[in-house]
């Protein structure tokens, strides 16, 4: 607007109004006299007139003709004008519609004039959004309720006077400038709500709850930083405040500000704003409770598995949150502040991130296969089938399907790895083929390993059922409702067969025995330790394994002690019913020679399963105790006391009760100190 339209507007007014004044100054909505005097509109904005000018009207209107002093000035105010605009809007209104279907009939536009008070109302609003605008800090008008309806009611005002002006014919052919300076300040108004609707997203997040006193006061702690938890009790009241944390006098005035501002035509500034403002806010929130923050495919790729054994709980923790609070929060936000929006803004704040969840996911099932990783990638596995439906269901229906396959494209990628790592599992037993036996006849690490590995795969059972029966590529004869523990089953065939084939690198048939006790019970003790590899591989399978226990239990027993049970045997030692003394005599030392051996041997072998430890030496001394005492009983006695029994007897029975004690501890130096124990 240029101030010499302003001047000359104003002068042509103030003489149409000194004719008219004995009308007095009122709005008048009336046609150009006939006599073809060029009126135009008192644009308020130009409210800057010249006092001559007021002065000699005021002469004119004087019955003396003298100058009258001036009445004494009633201060205005918005609050004052508010009522007067108004009425001249509900006339403007009128003016429109009348002159709408004048216009049908081909008839002239009426002229409507514009009092001096719009532009004082104008001018007084300006003076509002300024003072807002420098306060410091900016968010603080909102705390006083009558502010916040004076200044969002001069907001519609404006916004109306507005819409009027630029659809009433009259109005744009004469009153240009009042236009062009209301919709500056309209402009500006819009600028301030879009900030200060900014500010209040991210500033007004409840930190502390709001406590109610016994006057129903409340005390309002209000620090400008976002709320830790998703929940915040009201202390002494029933309030409760959920994630994001807005309490509920903060939404209906968010939702207010967004009425204002599309009532102006402002819709999707204000939208704008809100999502980058929420985006925001919900990136912080996952980063500050969750750790979370958002990396790419290749990130992920590149990341060693120890990274990514770190990254992956986060991203669980980030999923399942979002389902259950944030993303549930951030929808309901949506439809409070912006009722009318049918979720589009949550689905833009939203499926972005949930379609980077899914990419990560699927980054994850793209890396190298290993062992290690399957109960990481079951875990993904477990939160995209758990966790995502709930999320679904807040998604329109197109965006819902869309989301749904993504998600099961991810789960057959995460699927179909943990079934190969599986795969890869059962050939790494059946391609171990070590050479170097295991000292002491102990667990193999293979089997301590592939146990230990299976027993906490079936802690992942039910699962791992469903994944093998949707994402196994198997004949359709051999999927059935048991696919995993057809795998399992198969697993445990191959570990049996290759400690068969390392039984066989021991010598010693007795060790090899030992070897294949120790393994199997490891195997067995596993399977009733854990309900839920027991649950899948059965009882039959446990009772057929330990069969197998019992019968190289039964070979060591034979291999080792038949052979010394043989020195105990009467025959040989007796001739014409009497006792050869050198034969028995020689049996002694040959008793003697080849326990000493077995003692030196097997204490070094290794028992680590008390219970099978115990068994054994409970069925070497049920064996070897009754039979030598026997023996010692029926031919002792022919021996010469003294030199002759020291020499040839050189056990008691509890002595040799003692020594099985010493067996299978693994311990080189258990056949000294048994010796040193005889002798004292």
């Amino acid at each position: 607007m240029e101030k010499n339209d302003k001047d000359t507007d104003l002068h042509d007014d103030h003489n149409d109004k000194s004719k008219e004044e004995e009308k007095g100054d009122t709005v008048s909505d009336a046609n150009l006299p006939e006599d073809g005097i060029n009126k135009e509109n008192v644009d308020i904005g130009n409210a800057d007139t010249d006092h001559n000018q007021e002065d000699n009207a005021d002469k004119v209107n004087s019955p003396l003709g003298q100058e009258e002093s001036p009445p004494p000035e009633i201060p205005q105010t918005i609050e004052s004008l508010s009522e007067e605009l108004d009425q001249l809007l509900k006339s403007l209104s009128l003016h429109k519609d009348v002159n709408t279907e004048e216009e049908k009939g081909d008839q002239e536009d009426g002229y409507f004039q514009i009092p001096q008070f719009v532009g004082k109302f104008l001018d007084l609003f300006e003076d509002k959004l300024s003072k807002h605008d420098s306060s410091d800090p900016k968010t603080t008008w909102y705390h006083d309720p009558e502010e916040v309806s004076s200044l969002l009611d001069a907001v519609d005002r404006v916004s109306n006077l507005m819409e009027l002006l630029l659809n009433t014919k009259s109005c744009l052919d004469h009153h240009e400038s009042l236009i062009n300076h209301a919709g500056s300040i309209q402009q500006r108004a819009m600028a301030f709500l879009e900030d200060e609707f900014r500010l209040l997203l991210e500033e007004s997040v409840i930190k502390e709850p709001t406590v109610v006193t016994d006057d129903n006061q409340q005390d309002h702690h209000n620090d400008s930083q976002d709320q830790d938890q998703g929940n915040v009790d009201t202390e002494g009241g029933d309030e409760k405040i959920e994630y994001p944390g807005y309490s509920e006098e903060m939404v209906v005035l968010l939702r207010k500000i967004v009425e204002k501002m599309k009532g102006a035509g402002y819709g999707c500034e204000c939208r704008e704003a809100y999502l980058v403002g929420r985006r925001n806010i919900l990136l912080r929130t996952l980063k500050r409770d969750c750790e979370f923050e958002k990396v790419s495919i290749d990130e992920v790729q590149k990341m060693s598995w120890g990274e990514l054994e770190r990254e992956i709980p986060i991203w669980n923790k980030t999923v399942k949150d979002c389902s259950s609070l944030f993303f549930p929060g951030e929808l309901k936000l949506a439809e409070k502040i912006f009722p009318e929006d049918k979720g589009s803004l949550f689905c833009i704040i939203t499926h972005g991130l949930a379609i980077q969840f899914l990419g990560f996911a699927e980054a994850v099932a793209m890396t190298r296969r290993s062992t290690e990783k399957l109960f990481k990638i079951l875990d993904i596995y477990e939160t995209l089938r758990d966790s995502f439906p709930v999320m679904e269901e807040l998604l329109p229906e197109e965006l819902r399907s869309e989301l749904r396959s993504e998600v099961n494209s991810a789960r057959s990628r995460l699927g179909e790895t943990a079934i190969n790592i599986f795969s890869d599992l059962e050939n790494s037993i059946k391609s171990d083929s070590s050479k170097t036996p295991v000292p002491g006849g102990a667990v193999h690490p293979l089997t301590r390993y592939t146990m230990n590995y299976l027993k906490y795969s079936c802690e992942y059972k039910d699962t791992l059922e469903q994944v093998f029966k949707s994402h196994s590529k198997m004949e359709e004869e051999e999927s059935t409702e048991r696919a995993f523990a057809s795998q399992l089953m198969r697993i445990m065939d191959f570990l049996d067969g290759n400690m068969e084939a390392k039984s066989k690198l021991y010598k010693d048939i007795p060790l090899s025995c030992i070897f294949m006790m120790n393994n199997g019970r490891y195997i067995v003790q596993k399977i009733k330790g854990s309900a839920e590899i027991h649950e899948v591989m059965g009882d039959t399978w446990c009772r057929k394994r330990s069969s197998e226990l019992r019968t190289y239990h039964k070979n060591y027993q034979r291999e080792t002690w038949g052979k010394l049970l043989g020195f105990l045997g009467h025959e040989g030692l007796m001739h014409n019913n009497k006792i050869v003394k050198p034969n028995l005599k020689e049996r002694f030392k040959s008793f003697n020679a080849t326990f000493d051996e077995i003692h030196k041997t097997q204490t070094t072998w290794v028992v680590n399963d008390e219970q099978l430890q115990s068994e054994l030496r409970v069925s070497i001394t049920a064996v070897m105790i009754p039979a030598y005492r026997a023996f010692m009983a029926r031919f002792g006695q022919y021996l010469d006391p003294g030199r002759q029994t020291e020499k040839y007897v050189k056990y008691q029975p509890e002595d040799i009760e003692d020594l099985i004690d010493q067996l299978f501890e693994g311990n080189t130096s258990s056949s000294s100190t048994a010796t040193a124990k005889r002798r004292t």
